[in-house]
């Protein structure tokens, strides 16, 4: 994780008011962990969940990670986004945004029917 990426992360949207411009928490695993990321994180008004590496702790990271590598295994069935064939960004994102469409119309019926 680098912290420039945590300082370039736009802002949050939601309530009305001041947007937020940082996320209340950032969850990694313990490749990341080290000191000065905590205290870098910390200082940025950020709470590190980084598990603690040599430990058996894992900070209930998996379920958050679920989320997100079971939806990636879902945008992979789809040839296009699985070997990506397009050179150009914007019809990447066209066809990633339809995938995207495709599974929210599916769960969408499934739970319906």
């Amino acid at each position: 994780m680098r912290l420039d990426l945590i300082d370039a992360i736009p802002p949050v949207g939601g309530k009305r008011g001041a947007p937020r411009k940082r996320p209340d928490a950032v969850v990694a695993d313990k490749a990341y962990h080290s000191n000065f990321r905590e205290v870098m994180l910390w200082a940025r008004g950020i709470e590190p969940i980084l598990p603690r590496r040599g430990t058996d702790e894992d900070r209930g990271l998996g379920r958050v990670r679920w989320v997100v590598e079971r939806t990636i295994a879902w945008l992979r069935q789809f040839r296009r986004l699985r070997v990506r064939y397009e050179r150009r960004a914007d019809i990447h994102q066209a066809f990633l945004t339809i995938g995207c469409v495709l599974i929210c119309f599916r769960t969408l019926q499934r739970a319906l029917c």
